[in-house]
């Protein structure tokens, strides 16, 4: 995508005028920056805000005040879904969200996103670091005028939430779920209805049968925004989202008006971000998940064998007609695909076999 078609979409327009008009940056003296970050996620969410938060605490602190950065939640100065258009045009300077949400952008977003069965958190990583996935990521990001970070992952996250057991890929059929991203596709090819609703409106069409079931994120978002008290059944793994990194993206000008130290200060922050991040996730999804199996009684239940091989099966199909999309999108899922060809002999031999032992040792 051309970046100058890209920032004639939409409102981006109306969205520069506003923001400029009713947040200007504040003047500072020569040597001093005020950045302001706007994020997808409302103020206050667990572990969606950790990464953004741990960003701009960082750069402010570091930088001894050369350059602060002040955080905003969805909606305070733009909605969610329009965080990209405002950095990429420079009405604000920086922003925090989810690949996912700019795949209407760029079809290749996608395959930044979670990827059904795909690479795990720690596989990512090391795709993005060693397999060439961060040059492929900056490239993307750089044709829309954005420098790109990887700045979080939710880790795998559950199949979701089900008022309907599944016992094989037959029970898709006719089963209406909130699910976005690739996975929506697969389930859709499975024979189901995806439905698009905000998460605010999710309990209320569980509990109406306006929907069978709906995801989220994992046993710490879920449990904070009560999706147990609307369904019978918790569903894992969640094939669908493996790993789930979380973007910082800075308007390339702002970006390269910085010092080289104010740079390794910016990059220094989003790595810190990756392991707060995850090492929340890990830590308070297993609290949530107990809170939720012994204090609501939630029946946490896993797809039989038959039934992931099926989904396998339509996923690759899937995610091999998104990667026909565009020329971006065939050059990510190809280096994505050769690496993780690549790393899974190894995670089979160092994680799989040793976590399959560890089960005979702990109750």
């Amino acid at each position: 995508m051309e970046r100058r078609a890209f920032l004639t979409r939409g409102t981006l327009g109306a969205v520069t005028a506003g923001v400029a008009s009713t947040l200007a940056a504040p003047a500072l003296s020569q040597d001093r920056k005020k950045w302001r970050m706007i994020t997808t996620w409302p103020k206050g969410s667990p572990g969606l805000m950790t990464g953004a938060k741990v960003v701009a605490d960082f750069v402010s602190k570091a930088s001894n005040g050369r350059l602060t950065v002040d955080l905003y939640g969805a909606g305070e100065i733009v909605p969610a879904f329009e965080a990209l258009n405002a950095v990429a045009s420079g009405a604000v300077e920086m922003g925090h969200g989810y690949p996912s949400y700019w795949s209407g952008v760029h079809p290749a977003m996608n395959f930044l996103a979670p990827v059904p069965f795909g690479l795990t958190p720690q596989e990512q990583y090391a795709w993005f670091r060693y397999g060439g996935g961060n040059e492929l990521s900056e490239e993307l990001y750089n044709e829309l005028g954005l420098k790109f970070f990887v700045s979080g992952n939710v880790m795998a996250q559950g199949h979701g939430w089900f008022n309907r057991e599944i016992n094989s890929i037959e029970d898709y059929k006719g089963l209406k779920m909130r699910i976005g991203g690739l996975g929506g596709r697969v389930v859709a090819a499975a024979g189901a209805t995806v439905i698009s609703i905000p998460l605010g409106e999710v309990q209320q069409a569980l509990q109406t049968s306006n929907i069978d079931a709906a995801e989220f994120v994992g046993p710490l978002n879920d449990l904070a925004f009560g999706l147990y008290q609307a369904a019978k059944y918790y569903y894992w793994p969640g094939w669908q989202e493996p790993s789930g990194i979380m973007d910082c993206f800075i308007n390339m000008k702002e970006w390269e008006s910085l010092d080289d130290d104010l740079k390794e200060i910016v990059r220094g922050a989003n790595g810190l971000a990756n392991e707060v991040v995850m090492s929340e996730y890990v830590a308070r999804n297993a609290d949530a998940l107990q809170v939720l199996t012994n204090d609501h009684n939630v029946s946490v239940k896993y797809l039989s064998s038959d039934t992931l091989e099926s989904l396998a099966k339509i996923s690759t199909e899937v995610v091999t007609d998104e990667a026909s999309k565009s020329p971006m999108s065939g050059r990510i899922h190809e280096s994505m695909t050769t690496f993780l060809t690549k790393v899974a002999p190894y995670t089979k031999a160092a994680d799989t076999t040793f976590l399959n032992a560890r089960e005979k040792f702990i109750s």
